[in-house]
């Protein structure tokens, strides 16, 4: 990916680079912050909340706790739902 952000952007590999992990780490600091990612035509980055429950181990089928989560969602937009099933 980094590659193809440098070619199509006319940066450098080590500028894309840069580019691309400043994207990443902003989504993710404002996910960590329960607040959605929304990239109009590509789709949305949400968190969802899972509640705590009880599962069963599957080797031993004994009971065990399921702490409650928070789970990194995302949403397709139309514009890539097109692009994919162009």
């Amino acid at each position: 990916m980094i590659g193809a952000v440098a070619e199509a952007s006319g940066l450098t590999r080590g500028d894309a680079v840069k580019a691309v992990e400043a994207v990443f780490d902003t989504m993710s600091a404002v996910l960590a912050r329960g607040d959605e990612v929304r990239l109009v035509g590509f789709g949305t980055f949400l968190v969802s909340q899972r509640k705590a429950s009880t599962g069963r181990n599957p080797r031993t089928g004994e009971p065990m706790k399921i702490d409650a989560s928070s789970q990194p969602k995302f949403k397709p937009g139309k514009g890539l739902k097109d692009a994919v099933n162009a």
